[in-house]
């Protein structure tokens, strides 16, 4: 049987651009309270793993200040609105990080990245049948594209290489197909 923890009050910490940060003062079943920290992640997000005629998969390799490093990365990003359509948000992701297109943007699988402390969730897409165009990078991206066969992607995650866990879930439910 799961005896449920009851939030008591809900304070607003730090209001983001995209993340409002919470402290949550909650009672556990033994009755004490304890205060826990809540991260809301406003708009959502979709990610989308670029797959070209040859199956080979595009990646993203830009730098990631929480990490202090780079990362390889599916192009992703937040919806414009709550209410926008994640495929709509993927296209778009697509299009401005790798300078492709797509007509066949197929749902792979929907996250919540970190469910201990955070609602984030990222909808996770593939395109196909990819139309070459130009890089439409915001003032504050700086992004390399870089392409691997399905194999070397497998064998990166395993080795620890690529470890966002969006990037992990979208060729690793590519790879399940």
């Amino acid at each position: 049987m799961v005896i449920h923890q009851k939030r008591l009050k809900r304070e607003l910490v730090h209001k983001g651009a995209i993340l409002d940060i919470y402290k949550d003062t909650m009672e556990l079943p033994n009755g004490k309270t304890e205060e826990w920290d809540f991260v809301s992640h406003r708009m959502g997000a979709a990610c989308v793993l670029p797959v070209l005629p040859d199956g080979r998969i595009i990646l993203v390799r830009q730098y990631r200040n929480a990490l202090e490093r780079e990362t390889l990365e599916v192009p992703a990003g937040c919806r414009d609105s709550k209410t926008e359509d994640t495929k709509v948000t993927a296209r778009r992701e697509l299009k401005e990080e790798t300078g492709y297109d797509s007509n066949q943007i197929t749902f792979l699988a929907s996250l919540r990245t970190t469910v201990a402390f955070c609602d984030e969730r990222v909808d996770v897409y593939m395109a196909e049948n990819l139309i070459p165009g130009e890089q439409h990078l915001d003032e504050a991206e700086s992004i390399d594209i870089e392409i691997f066969d399905l194999d070397t992607l497998k064998k990166m995650i395993y080795e620890g290489t690529i470890q966002d866990s969006k990037t992990v879930a979208a060729i690793m439910a590519y790879a399940a197909r």
